[in-house]
């Protein structure tokens, strides 16, 4: 089924009709199952409707597209870049910033490398950074959605593996952090040690204190709003989801930049990604009653139970096994169908599921960056044109993969980052 899976894919058949597809070819290979299999899928998509965690997922997807057109990014960053004008590397170490804001304000990864991409990179280009540095940070920072919550995956696994939200956005802070950390000082000791390859900017137009301030003010305001109040318990991710659009749409009135075609715009693309979205668990979810009529959940139990018995071999294979199916596949299929697989193992096992979910995550991040098909690979592609080649691209984000998987050894060894303040 993997195999067949793995063919569609590759074949170019649009992802949310493969898991579908295959699930339907098994039950014709094996005729003992019978397509009376798919007589609980109904009961299955249903629950999938009136799911209330998974509205948050619309709705954090419209309040980033909302932030996206406000022109709230640009401004940030050239706030950003003004303060840090006057330390080498400081452009790209703004870059990051941002793209750590943007993360924890709209959660979205193609937004924020879009954004990052048309905002930052020519900046980067124009102030004679090496354009695989350069390329390297835009879509490094632009996937730190991922990980710092309000993130999208964090949401589906928290339902994929019936663990809070709450809990696991909270789980995720600190890693998060320390991948933003790991970044900022790679940037920091590679200017110091190659100067030519970040050089000190000159700002073109001098801005104040204030008006920085007022840059960067609305978007973390918006951030503390959502972020706090799920984590104090006032409201739940989809309840703060809702009020974060409302945020979002405030702040564009603010910022003057709203219009009838701005939440046209917001309001096709929320349908057009969240029908992304489901019709793949739709179709996952047909796969895995396949998957588990021909016994395959309990041959894997079986396998990690019985015949390796060690749970960190179990985590290690589970973690190696993710980051290289990331390479072909995308982060929602591997979220629907691997994930639920090893759910059962890690209860057998006793793993704490929050702590699971952050490595989970945060090898997902990975998936975007990891050529041939890493998403953020070609958002930045798609934007930049010809601006940087695809090769300075690879070569540019083989040190951030490097650092993310160095970030998940350490949440691996000291899981206190993911519990310390829940």
């Amino acid at each position: 089924m993997f195999v067949m899976a793995l063919a569609f894919l590759l074949l170019g058949v649009p992802v949310a009709f493969v898991f579908g597809s295959v699930a339907i070819f098994a039950v014709l290979l094996f005729p003992e199952l019978g397509f009376e299999v798919f007589q609980i899928l109904p009961f299955r998509i249903y629950g999938i409707m009136s799911n209330s965690t998974l509205m948050a997922v619309p709705l954090f997807i419209m309040m980033g597209l909302i932030l996206e057109k406000s022109q709230m990014a640009e401004k940030l960053l050239m706030s950003m870049s003004a303060m840090l004008s006057g330390v080498r590397g400081g452009l790209a170490i703004s870059v990051v910033l941002v793209g750590a804001m943007l993360a924890a304000s709209t959660g979205i990864v193609s937004a924020s490398v879009v954004m990052l991409s048309v905002i930052a990179l020519p900046l980067m280009i124009k102030a004679k950074y090496d354009p695989a540095l350069a390329s390297g940070t835009v879509a490094a920072s632009g996937t730190l959605g991922q990980i710092i919550p309000p993130s999208i995956i964090l949401i589906i696994l928290g339902d994929v593996m019936s663990v809070s939200v709450g809990e696991l956005f909270i789980g995720a802070m600190l890693p998060g952090l320390l991948l933003v950390s790991l970044y900022i000082a790679y940037i920091a000791i590679r200017a110091y040690l190659q100067p030519e390859i970040a050089p000190l900017i000159e700002v073109e137009t001098k801005t104040t204190f204030k008006e920085n301030i007022f840059a960067i003010a609305p978007p973390l305001l918006l951030m503390v709003s959502v972020l706090g109040s799920i984590f104090s318990g006032i409201a739940s991710p989809t309840e703060s989801a809702a009020f974060g659009v409302v945020g979002a749409v405030i702040l564009s009135l603010l910022n003057r930049s709203i219009n009838v075609e701005m939440l046209r715009y917001a309001s096709l693309e929320t349908v057009k990604l969240s029908g992304m979205i489901f019709m793949i668990l739709i179709g996952a979810t047909a796969f895995s009653l396949v998957f588990n009529e021909l016994g395959g959940s309990d041959m894997v139990l079986d396998y990690f139970s019985h015949d390796v018995g060690d749970v960190w071999v179990f985590i290690a294979v589970s973690m190696i096994a993710i980051f290289i199916l990331g390479f072909f596949i995308d982060f929602i299929e591997i979220s629907f169908i691997i994930v639920p697989i090893l759910v059962p193992i890690m209860e057998a096992f006793g793993i704490d599921p929050i702590w699971f979910a952050v490595l989970i995550a945060m090898n997902l991040q990975a998936s975007f960056l990891t050529p041939p098909f890493g998403l953020a690979l070609f958002f930045l592609k798609g934007s930049a044109k010809d601006m940087v080649q695809t090769m300075q691209i690879y070569r540019g984000i083989v040190p951030f993969i490097i650092l993310q998987v160095v970030a998940l050894g350490l949440v691996i060894v000291f899981p206190v980052l993911v519990f310390a303040f829940i």
